[in-house]
């Protein structure tokens, strides 16, 4: 059951940033559709995310109170079917309709199944979080893929985002079976419900906020650093963010063997430090390589820390976990939104490198913050028994 369960969340998450990545592949093909420009383009995005904050916090409570396998088993596939409806949006204005009602599935389906991948792991009683969230970079990877085969295909954005959401609605309905039942400590009762979260929850919302910036400020400049600050051609300069996925994918693999390793304040302090350090080689590179190199470096680096931040959430308010990673995501997606418009502003006043120093300094908060993470045995797995190395789970899930 166990297995069942840790491979179904796992699912969960490819199937969240395949929808994701498809549709984001396919923006040129959006534009074209509206016949909208970059600033329309922005309002979409915009309403995107602040309709999915607007679910996570609005709906915490209902988490809370009917467990994340029940939510989530809805929400996967009304985020499949309002994906569709995105697809086929007749016109800009109903776009944007669609296009809300698909940030807020999204956001409960982002919440319920990170509330998932929380009751999973402590089912285990070891870290499984950042293999968790590597199903997210599986699942966005192979959307890019797939949004890029269908424009070579010469599919519309209709159709190939149409396409994908009838996937995903196939496998969110067969994989609805595989959840954990959350134990009833975690449903919370009306009183819980209510009363306030520990102050720690907000610490780490903090500094998911803070990762959640810095992942953002990369995916959405890093192609045009590449092109107008190193004169990369746009087919090399559009290798950054990939490139940076991929290292994101090939650390979260071994991320849970590193916290066990390492303890969870040193895993998120040596997250940071690298992760500065990673940027400054891009930022200082004198040539595309050198800055590609640097890209990879820093999703290396800063791969485990918004998964370690969210299985933290899980464990510091007991019988509130799902509310408490609610509030954590959602700080953490307004760090999303909010960091590429700050970097826009500094880079409009400077340029863009000096722009994207935001990036280090981000990253050093993040390492000076874990220190003041309250870690005990509840809450750090390196300290209690990691349980035995290996079972019948697949390497990939296992991570």
């Amino acid at each position: 059951m166990l297995f069942r369960a840790r491979l179904g969340t796992f699912l969960a998450f490819a199937l969240g940033g395949l929808l994701c990545g498809v549709w984001v592949a396919r923006m040129p093909a959006l534009s074209a559709k509206f016949d909208i420009g970059a600033r329309d383009i922005g309002i979409v995005l915009l309403i995107w995310g602040v309709a999915a904050i607007i679910a996570m916090q609005g709906l915490r409570g209902v988490i809370a109170r009917t467990g994340s396998r029940a939510v989530l088993r809805i929400a996967a596939p009304l985020a499949a079917v309002t994906a569709a409806l995105v697809a086929v949006a007749p016109t800009y204005g109903l776009l944007l309709v669609a296009i809300a009602l698909f940030g807020m599935a999204f956001g409960v389906m982002d919440v319920s199944m990170n509330a998932q991948a929380s009751v999973v792991e402590r089912a285990h009683g070891r870290p499984l979080m950042s293999g968790m969230h590597a199903g997210w970079c599986v699942g966005a990877l192979s959307g890019g893929l797939f949004g890029s085969l269908t424009a070579l295909l010469h599919l519309s954005f209709t159709r190939a985002v149409l396409a994908a959401a009838v996937l995903a609605l196939t496998a969110a309905l067969l994989i609805g079976r595989m959840y954990l039942a959350d134990p009833p400590a975690v449903m919370a009762r009306d009183g819980e419900r209510r009363a306030r979260l520990p102050m720690v929850v907000y610490l780490i919302g903090t500094l998911t906020f803070l990762a959640f910036m810095a992942e953002g400020a990369i995916a959405d400049w890093s192609g045009l650093l590449l092109h107008d600050e190193l004169r990369a051609s746009e087919a090399v300069a559009a290798l950054g963010y990939p490139l940076f996925e991929l290292a994101m994918l090939s650390g979260r693999l071994v991320g849970d063997r590193l916290r066990v390793l390492l303890g969870t304040r040193l895993l998120l302090t040596l997250g940071g430090l690298l992760t500065a350090a990673a940027m400054s080689v891009v930022l200082l590179a004198p040539s595309t390589p050198v800055a590609l190199i640097g890209f990879f470096l820093t999703g290396t680096a800063v791969c485990t820390v918004v998964p370690t931040m969210v299985s933290l959430s899980g464990t510091v308010a007991p019988g509130r976990s799902a509310a408490a990673i609610a509030q954590v995501g959602t700080m953490g997606y307004g760090g999303l939104l909010l960091g590429p418009m700050v970097i826009g502003l500094l880079a409009d006043r400077t340029s863009l490198r000096m722009g994207l120093t935001i990036v280090v300094a981000l990253a050093l908060m993040i390492a000076v913050g874990a220190r003041f993470l309250p870690v005990t045995e509840r809450t750090d797995f390196a300290a209690s028994d990691p349980g035995p190395a290996t079972d019948s789970v697949p390497e990939l899930v296992a991570a």
